[in-house]
């Protein structure tokens, strides 16, 4: 027997079934919004994972092709690795639930989203976010929730809520929104230079819907919900926290993380580690725990110093930046590089040009969205930060923070028609401390103006951190966060744009949630910053793009042709465009509607293959001059090929002002004459002739 609970939502149906599958699971609901249906699914180990000082939250969003009606792609014909999409979907619903387990639970959590159907108006990814949050409170896992989740679009400049997708890709706004009973908690946005009022008042109208889904959520706890179980705790012992403070007073501490270096307070750090093993060592309890002991010791040090002594480590003030610089052409011959330096973070953003047939392909649950143009990616190794691993690929981190550069620099990106290329902007990690995603964003905005990318604004972004006390109007915003102030804060909140408005937000929180005035004041203090960095950093190193790609880059000349004659071009079995592509060495694409791009890097070369191109395609025409090959020869005359495929023949008498008795005395295979057309014969061929040509 199960039980149906629904409501309505941004005028579509919201439908969850529970107790109808998944029975073995902590939790489960069976979701419908809409034609969407997507399985939500909570469990948890019945003990904690030994060994780890962190919570162990497996959040997955698992594709399925059939809910489209599509097959996969490739040679195994089954659903691969997870997406960029699969991935960016997880991770933003584990940033809101993350902070609501209790802080010492230590047994494994996985949150299982699988999507079985998608109705183009009710995308899966928010059916998910909601059902990742109702199994969890239903289940008898720890949880203190709940918390619910809200996108916003904006068409013509109207809020939409829970948009279609088709609404969702083409409005200015792509926000999400995830609230607690009393506070935001996670907000994720993508926007079209949205001024800062505006997204306020769009967090907030989000925050409300989210009001009225907690309420129907509480109302289905309250009927179906499970106890929570008991757990074993994994807090640090208090009588072992007094032991610390004895070895290492908190006037030590204070010292030894109060450093703008780095290493510096690491190397303190590792000191003090050695004293308090040293002191410990027979008592292997404690030993097991140090690690996080001194954690929560340097935390509490931390926090206490900006909270109440309004001091950072590094000394500086509250709302001030860390030291700038920026350079472009830092690497040779690429297309376009730049870097960018915030005081221990250091980008060097690389980017490639190509033609749009390069752009990448997307196989995915999104019918309007099968390819981009453009795409940032991102690389954090190991030497970043100081340490030795090897290199895996890039992870759910590399994935989310090149995803948050590209958004917030879409919207000023130019059209294809403006700027026929693909474009890939590849942000390598030097050096680490804070917010490497901002740096990377405006790393990559020089970057790109380097290149030679017409965009159509500067972008810059910063982060902003917060350390909270015990009551709501005890807080403190920092402006650019350094690493330990991310590690041992309450919030990392950032915002890129333009001197117009806002492109992209990510926040992540530690905490139950942000009242309005601290997300106000984080939000304005973003805005003076990014207008700072611009000002004072990005426009001194290259104010404006450049007006020509750079030397080593492809050059592209667009036409457009009829489309009807798009076969003319491509020829039989593409005969045709391959030995215009063999002759000059470009590349070339052409679209369904006729628009043709030719790509080389040797400008000749191009021109000819787009004359090549003008000559198949033009009716030809009595009087027009053409300069061809002879490539066969016969009695009567002379074939003269004038552009690949195209031939027209040259009548032996139509060859030499004088008598000729033989082709063979004036021409030879391989001969570059010129001619002019003479029309079509009766039997429809080209006619040419070479002695009628007029003289230059």
């Amino acid at each position: 027997m199960y039980k149906t609970y629904s409501m309505e939502i941004g005028g579509k149906t919201l439908t969850i079934d529970i107790g109808r599958v998944a029975a073995q699971a902590n939790g489960a609901v069976f979701m419908k919004y809409g034609d969407t249906t997507v399985l939500s699914t909570a469990t948890a180990s019945d003990k904690p994972r030994d060994g780890i000082d962190f919570f162990p939250l497996s959040v997955e969003f698992e594709e399925k092709m059939y809910s489209v009606g599509k097959i996969p792609g490739g040679f195994n014909k089954r659903e691969g690795k997870a997406s960029e999409n699969s991935v960016l979907t997880a991770r933003v619903i584990d940033r809101p639930m993350r902070p609501l387990f209790p802080k010492d639970y230590r047994n494994d959590v996985t949150l299982n989203n699988l999507v079985l159907a998608v109705d183009p108006e009710c995308r899966p990814e928010l059916v998910a976010m909601l059902g990742s949050s109702i199994a969890t409170c239903i289940s008898d896992i720890p949880f203190y929730g709940p918390c619910a989740m809200t996108q916003v679009g904006m068409i013509d400049g109207e809020f939409v809520i829970n948009p279609s997708q088709a609404q969702w890709d083409e409005g200015d706004l792509k926000l999400t929104v995830a609230s607690t009973s009393e506070k935001v908690i996670m907000i994720e946005a993508g926007a079209n230079e949205i001024p800062e009022a505006k997204m306020i008042e769009a967090i907030y109208k989000a925050h409300d819907v989210n009001q009225e889904i907690i309420a129907f959520i509480n109302q289905i706890v309250a009927e179906v919900g499970k106890e929570k179980h008991s757990y074993t705790s994994c807090a640090i012992p208090d009588e072992m926290f007094e032991k610390i403070k004895e070895i290492v007073p908190p006037a030590e501490m204070e010292e030894a993380v109060f450093t703008d270096e780095k290493q510096v307070r690491e190397e303190n750090i590792k000191e003090i580690t050695a004293r308090l093993e040293e002191a410990f060592a027979e008592n292997e309890q404690w030993l097991e725990v140090l690690g996080e002991a001194i954690y929560q010791y340097q935390k509490k040090t931390v926090r206490k110093m900006i909270l109440k002594d309004h001091k950072r480590p590094d000394g500086r003030a509250l709302d001030q930046i860390r030291k700038l610089s920026a350079e472009v052409d830092i690497v040779p011959r690429v297309h376009g590089s730049a870097m960018f330096t915030r005081g221990q973070t250091q980008i060097c953003d690389i980017v490639t040009l190509a033609p749009l047939s390069e752009k990448q392909r997307i196989d995915g649950l999104d019918e309007n969205v099968t390819a981009k143009r453009y795409m940032h990616h991102y690389n954090f190794p190991s030497y970043s930060v100081g340490e030795t691993k090897p290199s895996r690929g890039p992870g759910r981190r590399e994935i989310g923070h090149g995803a948050l550069a590209e958004r917030a620099l879409l919207p000023v990106l130019p059209s294809e028609e403006e700027f026929p290329y693909a474009i890939r902007a590849v942000s390598e990690t030097f050096e680490s401390n804070g917010s490497t995603s901002m740096a990377s964003t405006c790393a990559s905005c020089m970057s790109l103006m380097a290149a030679g990318v017409p965009i159509k604004k500067m972008v810059a972004g910063i982060s902003c951190g917060l350390v909270t006390g015990d009551t709501d109007d005890d807080y403190v915003v920092l402006t650019d966060i350094q690493g330990l102030e991310d590690f041992f804060g309450d919030m990392d909140f950032k915002v890129t744009g333009t001197t117009d408005g806002i492109t992209a937000i990510q926040m992540d929180i530690k905490i139950h949630g942000l009242t309005r005035p601290i997300v106000e004041e984080a939000i304005a203090r973003t805005r003076q910053a990014r207008l700072f960095i611009m000002d004072e950093c990005m426009k001194k190193a290259i104010a404006e793009p450049r007006k020509e790609v750079g030397e080593y880059a492809p050059k592209i000349i667009s036409m457009q042709i009829d489309p009807q004659k798009i076969g003319d071009v491509v020829g039989q079995r593409g005969k045709t465009i391959n030995e215009i592509i063999e002759r000059t060495g470009v590349k070339i694409d052409i679209t369904d509607d006729g628009n043709v791009s030719v790509c080389g890097t040797d400008k000749d070369m191009m021109d000819q293959a787009v004359e090549m191109i003008k000559i198949i395609t033009t009716d030809f025409e009595k009087d027009q001059i053409f300069k061809g090959k002879v490539i066969s020869i016969k009695e009567f005359g002379a074939f003269i090929e004038f552009a690949p495929g195209k031939e027209g023949m040259v009548h032996i008498s139509k060859i030499s002002k004088e008598r000729i008795n033989h082709v063979e005395d004036v021409l030879t295979l391989g001969d570059e004459v010129t001619v002019v057309c003479l029309g079509k014969d009766k039997m429809g061929r080209i006619s040419f002739s070479m002695k009628d040509v007029p003289k230059a």
